[in-house]
């Protein structure tokens, strides 16, 4: 084979490199008609396509008919996909021991606990060493589901409210008024009312206790 040739077949599985499914299988079999007499195994050899890609491409072409690809179900399927019962475990562990976005933005969940805390909870349940994914693969799993880890705080309450220094304000106004007037008794109180000014998480209760 001259260099002519070695550079044009190169080109043709290039072409076919860039196309998928239904248009490169069409895009072979018209290759294999024009130069291969036809055949699949030629074009095997020549080019170094699958056979059966090829034949499947030469009965669609000849038949006017096209055949469905399953690109999903190609590859190795996910841990949590390929057994479900790992997937309900993780979240019976997890999900006790998240919380929300705080300022819900996302629908994202935040954990406290790493993937290999979750691990050795799944041991702890029975699950055999060799059969559960490794610490690098168990946190892809959380991300997956949808866990980040992120210590969890319980609440952030704010010092002031954005009224605090107008009440002060007003409180102070109100005084120098009334100084004077013997009519006007002034009583302090100290009061321990609870008033939600932060933005808690879970209303500020904490999931481990009632």
């Amino acid at each position: 084979m001259d260099t002519s040739t070695s550079s044009f077949d190169a080109l043709l599985r290039s072409a076919a490199r860039r196309l998928k499914g239904h248009q490169r299988r069409l895009f072979m079999a018209e290759v294999a008609t024009q130069l291969c007499q036809g055949s699949a195994r030629q074009a095997e050899r020549r080019f170094g396509w699958g056979r059966d890609t090829v034949q499947t491409g030469l009965h669609e072409a000849s038949g006017g008919i096209r055949c469905q690809e399953n690109f999903a179900g190609k590859g190795r399927q996910r841990s949590e996909a390929k057994n479900p019962q790992l997937a309900a475990d993780i979240r019976a562990i997890v999900e006790p021991r998240t919380q929300a976005d705080p300022e819900l933005k996302s629908s994202r969940l935040y954990t406290n606990l790493s993937a290999a805390e979750v691990r050795r909870e799944l041991l702890a349940k029975g699950y055999a060493q060799e059969s559960l994914p490794r610490e690098r693969t168990m946190r892809d799993i959380l991300n997956r589901m949808g866990y980040r880890l992120k210590r969890i705080r319980k609440g952030k309450p704010l010092k002031k409210t954005k009224d605090t220094e107008a009440i002060f304000a007003n409180i102070q106004a109100v005084r120098q008024e009334v100084r004077g007037d013997p009519q006007t008794l002034e009583i302090s109180i100290d009061t321990k009312a609870k008033v939600a000014v932060g933005d808690y998480s879970r209303g500020g209760k904490n999931t481990d206790r009632p």
